[in-house]
């Protein structure tokens, strides 16, 4: 009898971003400051003083201090011990009390409904189990809280790319391989049909805004 196979759980698990690659990505990503500022007073403006916030996947944790800046109370959960590390030393210096954990995105190391809202940002395409993952995030969202979303699409084209990349004010060789990493990545990326699909597998209920290279979605419970 031929193996049945759950397509729900990628076979290719990502790139390991750990040791010297988690801190390319880390210096890559430093020079986006004025975006993660942007994006956590935008999310603080929504959310009382002192919510108990999980970014997901927060790499260098840029994020999640910018989110613990704005009176938030902060948590980081990745799969990689290395951003793990960068994070917490990242906070340290910046003199913010977020807290960063290793663990996987499908199986959280936290209670049901702690959070009041949930980031999660260019991560979801790099999941092997992103139903789990989406499953995951509904279970730790207290009532009535909130997750948001930020990715690729899939049919994000080069020019797109090319110019998200200009706009981050990197060094002529990193932007180049940058494009390239980001043109990789659309490969493991999902189409706004396979989003909504896995979104309501998860039991949850979505707002997706679709920009010119990613998306940005909003979940409920």
């Amino acid at each position: 009898m031929a193996a049945v196979i759950d397509r729900k759980v990628k076979p290719y698990k990502g790139v390991n971003m750990e040791g010297p690659l988690a801190d390319w990505y880390a210096k890559n990503t430093a020079g986006q400051s004025a975006e993660f500022q942007r994006l956590a007073a935008e999310i603080a403006a929504q959310l009382a003083p002192g919510a108990e916030v999980l970014e997901v996947a927060p790499g260098p944790g840029f994020l999640a201090i910018e989110l613990a800046r704005a009176g938030l109370a902060v948590t980081g959960l990745d799969i990689s011990r290395s951003f793990v590390r960068i994070a917490t030393a990242s906070a340290a210096r910046a003199g913010v009390a977020a807290k960063f954990e290793q663990g996987d995105a499908a199986q959280m190391p936290f209670e049901a409904q702690r959070f009041d809202f949930i980031a999660c940002r260019a991560a979801f395409k790099n999941f092997a189990d992103p139903v789990g993952a989406l499953r995951e995030m509904r279970r730790v969202l207290k009532p009535g809280g909130r997750a948001r979303l930020m990715d690729m699409r899939r049919d994000a084209s080069d020019e797109a790319i090319a110019s998200e990349v200009a706009q981050m004010g990197l060094k002529p060789l990193d932007a180049l391989v940058t494009r390239g990493v980001l043109r990789s990545l659309r490969r493991r990326a999902y189409s706004e049909t396979d989003l909504g699909r896995m979104i309501a597998e998860a039991g949850l209920s979505a707002e997706i805004e679709a920009g010119a290279v990613g998306f940005d979605i909003v979940l409920r419970p």
